[in-house]
């Protein structure tokens, strides 16, 4: 029989976590610090005794939070979001992230602390929290309001970059240095790794989710999206990366499914647990008496924090066009770390570059700006208010002008047609040529590691390696093709655009079929040398290579419209899927009286391209043509009981229609809805 320590210590974490969450809500704090709280509570530093036995089993369940907490956050992850506020959004969280990267570097060298423990502290004061903001802004109602888009958007942006500064951090642990070349090859390869997850991801995740979907099974829903959680960070491991990474990527990509409102609402319970779980384990970390003997550092750490914050993230609002109450209000809202923040200090910890003391002071900082942030968001009008009666005249008028100016330019900036079709052929063509780099590297991964089930023939190194390099040139022949092709697209569109008659005279057609050739050709040459030195651990003796590559050269010949076929499938496959948004929350039953008796009802959700979307009641006529009646309209959390007929359905919003089944199905039909949720089916 099994001990039952473990089931004793999960026990003590989650009646402690909680009680003391509880006690945090009475008290309107954030409940990620009643986690925290609960962890000190039970941790192993905490008088008169611990009371969690298996520290390591709990651990390892933090593993699997740190999961379900970047899932959660790569669910919440949207690239339309990013295309809107993304330009705005840039500069602000870069600007803020190198900033406070250098602050905490030179903070922790003022305090006499290594290199290592330096940066990592960098590192952690750079990115904020994504869970600890948005629970503010929902819990303050401010979740639609502008500068709340824009924060989103930040974090968003920062989300990615902090992805980009584990995988450095990681390198720079490992080597004790970091070159420009070495940047740039872990950059290179980051990129080259998320390109392909989000294009193949994009691809085959929604529509594997969309045929599961259709059993209308949620278990069958939640151990697939729970299987693709798990294999694809372990997929990240094996790759080098981290877990956090793989599972924000596939969180990232099933937020693009149709599914992804079923998928919040059963995996939610798992998040909470789990981060419950992981947020008990870092306040576990906690010692008192380390807290104690560091409690100045804590106190200027704090204060970098919210000023650093404040100042850099509301200069970068400003400066990308944003007007001085929007940006104050964004830097009040960013200023605390949360969860991002310990999982580098994990990394730290779990490289063994970093001292002990760091992980205790990030959760104390993280704690007391945590506390702050509610109150911050809430001051920020009344700040704004004070510095418009304060500062001089001539400032708020040169500030005005300079957000007006920034607006115009951005809204002047229109690209002619000719350079659209090279900014988007040249988007293209990159994307094919880090799935090509993709192809060829994944080659030369498998070639250092031969297959055990393979035929004795097969396992000999040099038969294993041409065979891989043969299998991987016609895997990426697609790529090529289509590469040339908008290679021949470019050089025929440089060539009307660059040689005028006026210049080149009787030459003219001469001189465009040079240039119309040669851009292909001398693209095409530059794929290939770049796709043989990647594979250059695969690449066969030289004569057996000029036989392969007469092979291929008739493979292309054969496989030419095949492969067009193939690349027009896939284009169209992910079109499909970033032009059709999913639904955003899951569908939840609407509450309605038990007066009605004669009739049925039914909530339905207007979709972006409905019939209905951005027109009035009165226009669609809904009860003349089908007898059918809008009874109530949900937006934004907030009912419209009794809607009049001059009221306008949005995209989003979820209406109450009441009328008997053969009304409501041709109301549905009228409607051209597919997201119909039954509420009440009352029979006669």
């Amino acid at each position: 029989m099994h001990s039952p320590t473990f089931l004793q210590d999960l026990a003590v974490v989650m009646l402690v976590a909680g009680l003391v969450t509880i006690l945090f809500h009475r008290l309107k704090q954030p409940v990620v610090l009643g986690y925290i709280v609960a962890g000190a509570i039970i941790g192993p530093h905490t008088p008169p005794f611990p009371l969690v036995h298996d520290e390591a089993t709990i651990h390892t369940l933090a593993e699997l939070g740190i999961i379900f907490l970047m899932f959660s956050l790569g669910l919440e992850f949207n690239l339309r979001k990013l295309r809107q506020v993304g330009p705005t959004a840039l500069p602000a969280a870069l600007l803020k992230i190198v900033l406070m990267v250098g602050a905490g570097y030179e903070l922790g060298r003022v305090f006499g602390w290594s290199s290592m423990d330096s940066l990592f502290l960098g590192a952690m004061l750079a990115i904020s929290s994504t869970t600890i903001i948005i629970k503010a802004l929902g819990e303050l109602g401010l979740a639609k309001e502008r500068f709340a888009e824009l924060i989103f958007g930040i974090l968003i942006i920062e989300d990615i970059l902090a992805i980009v500064m584990l995988a450095l951090l990681s390198g720079i642990a490992m080597t004790g240095s970091l070159s420009v070349a070495g940047v740039g090859l872990t950059i290179g390869k980051l990129a080259i790794f998320l390109t392909t997850a989000l294009v193949l991801g994009l691809i085959v995740v929604p529509r594997l989710l969309g045929f599961v979907g259709r059993f209308k099974s949620n278990e069958m829903l939640l151990v697939t999206v729970l299987g693709l959680c798990f294999g694809f960070s372990l997929l990240a491991v094996k790759l080098g990366y981290s877990v956090a990474l793989g599972a924000f990527v596939i969180g990232a990509i099933i937020s693009e499914s149709r599914e992804r409102g079923r998928i919040e609402h059963l995996t939610e319970p798992l998040r909470d647990m789990f981060s419950a779980v992981f947020f008990v384990a870092i306040g576990m970390l906690i010692d008192p008496k380390m807290l104690l003997s560091y409690a100045w550092p804590i106190a200027a750490i704090t204060v970098v924090v919210i000023v650093g914050k404040v100042l850099t993230c509301s200069f970068g609002a400003f400066i990308a066009g944003n007007d001085t109450r929007t940006s104050l209000r964004v830097g009040m809202g960013l200023a605390q770390i949360g969860e991002f923040s310990f999982i580098i200090a994990s990394l730290g910890l779990s490289l063994r570059v970093t001292s002990d003391f760091l992980y205790p002071i990030a959760v104390a900082v993280s704690a007391l700006t945590t506390l702050c942030t509610p109150y911050l968001i809430r001051s920020a009008d009344g700040l704004v208010t004070r510095f418009d009666r304060t500062a001089p005249r001539p400032l708020l008028g040169y500030l005005a002008v300079y957000t007006r100016w920034v607006g115009q330019l951005g809204s002047q900036r229109q690209a002619s047609f000719p350079a659209q079709l090279v900014r988007k052929w040249t988007v293209q063509m990159s994307l094919n040529v880090m799935l090509i780099a993709a192809v060829f590297l994944g080659a030369a991964f498998l070639g250092r590691r031969p297959l055990p089930w393979l035929p004795e023939y097969l396992g000999r190194p040099e038969i294993y390696r041409t065979a891989l390099w043969l299998v991987a040139v016609v895997v990426a022949l697609p790529l090529f093709v289509a590469t040339f092709r908008k290679l021949q697209a470019l050089g025929l569109l440089v060539a009307e655009l660059k040689i005028t008659p006026e210049a080149a005279g009787e030459r003219t057609a001469a001189l465009r079929s040079v240039v119309s050739h040669a851009i292909p050709f001398a693209g095409l040459a530059g794929l290939t040398l770049f796709g043989l030195t990647l594979s250059s651990t695969l690449l066969p003796p030289f004569r057996v290579l000029i036989v392969l590559f007469v092979v291929v050269a008739l493979l292309t010949w054969l496989l030419w419209r095949s492969s067009i076929r193939i690349y027009s499938k896939a284009q169209v496959a992910l079109q499909e899927t970033l032009s059709q948004p999913p639904p955003t929350l899951a569908e939840k039953p609407v509450a309605i009286p038990a007066l009605l008796r004669e009739a049925d009802l039914e909530a339905l959700t207007i979709g972006e391209h409905s019939v209905a979307a951005r027109k009035l009641i009165r226009e669609l006529a809904l009860r003349t043509k089908t007898g059918a009646s809008v009874v109530g309209i949900e937006r934004g959390g907030k009912g419209i009981i009794n809607p009049g007929p001059d009221e306008e359905l949005l995209p989003g919003d979820q209406i109450l229609v009441i009328g008997s089944p053969a009304q409501l199905t041709s109301a549905r039909a009228l409607l051209s809805l597919t997201n119909q949720v039954p509420i009440l089916n009352l029979t006669r």
